[in-house]
């Protein structure tokens, strides 16, 4: 794309494309980071308008380029252990209360995971808890993290990270105790131990279609997410991850996320800071 200029109707057409392929939801004026994100993609398919990519994806109805879409416009900022409130929260309110149900098995989904921070952020807070507890060595914990980007799960399941990445939100401390020197990038890349590790799976999920195949779940961490849909599509992804937690379930958002206006199968505990949502148990 050579300039910013769309002809008319252009910027809307990819606007609704976008929206029902993932739920983004862009504004009046984002012309520019359009632009920004989709050249590479244009110039690699040799189609010189937006106009002309809406076509070839309504042509394509899937395939390569629709990813490839997606994931240029999809946003992966994470960090380690981000907020570090939920994490706590986790640690000691969540993680306890699971055990005290005698729970063998629990389950914890981070959805949007991009490229695995948050689940492993999970896994490292869920060794600590069971260092320090010596029952919940019993409990097993099963971490599935989803993202719409096959691209950015590749480096998840990899669980290599550079120096750069490993400063965002990862203390010293952690780092020495849960990552080894990557072997074939010893003076520059870092990978998660395998401890840690083997608590989670990733697998490609889009949160606007059905959670059928990933299972039941005691916990939800779906943060800095619902902050990217409409009002509609929030109360169906919330209407559907209410059904895909067991009874007592916990769903963890976003600091400046509520689902006040979009549902009403949830009940609001405050934590202090921090508030986290149980599923009601009439709906179980």
């Amino acid at each position: 794309m050579k300039d910013a200029r769309f002809a008319p109707g252009e910027y809307e057409a990819f606007r609704v494309f976008l929206e029902q392929a993932c739920g983004i939801v862009l504004g009046d004026n984002k012309q520019y980071l359009v632009m920004s994100r989709l050249g590479k993609v244009l110039n690699e398919a040799h189609l010189g308008s937006l106009g002309e990519l809406v076509r070839k994806l309504k042509e394509e109805r899937g395939g390569p380029l629709r990813e490839q879409v997606v994931e240029a416009m999809a946003t992966n900022e994470t960090f380690w252990f981000r907020d570090r409130h939920p994490f706590d929260i986790f640690h000691n309110r969540i993680l306890p209360d699971l055990l005290s149900r005698k729970l063998r098995q629990a389950r914890v989904w981070s959805a949007a995971c991009s490229t695995g921070q948050e689940p492993y952020s999970i896994s490292m807070v869920t060794e600590e808890f069971q260092a320090a507890n010596r029952a919940a060595a019993g409990m097993e914990v099963q971490i599935t993290g989803t993202d719409i980007s096959s691209r950015v799960l590749e480096e998840a399941r990899a669980g290599v990270y550079d120096s750069l990445a490993l400063s965002r939100g990862l203390s010293a401390e952690r780092r020495q105790r849960f990552f080894v020197r990557d072997p074939l990038h010893w003076s520059e890349r870092w990978q998660v131990k395998p401890d840690i590790r083997c608590r989670t799976r990733f697998t490609q999920a889009n949160l606007l279609q059905s959670y059928a195949t990933l299972g039941r779940f005691d916990v939800i961490f779906c943060r800095n997410v619902l902050i990217y849909f409409s009002s509609e599509l929030k109360t169906g992804i919330l209407a559907r991850m209410a059904r895909a937690l067991n009874p007592g379930g916990y769903l963890v958002l976003g600091a400046s996320e509520s689902i006040t206006q979009y549902s009403d199968e949830f009940t609001m505990e405050r934590c202090q800071p921090g508030v986290i949502y149980r599923v009601k148990e009439l709906l179980r």
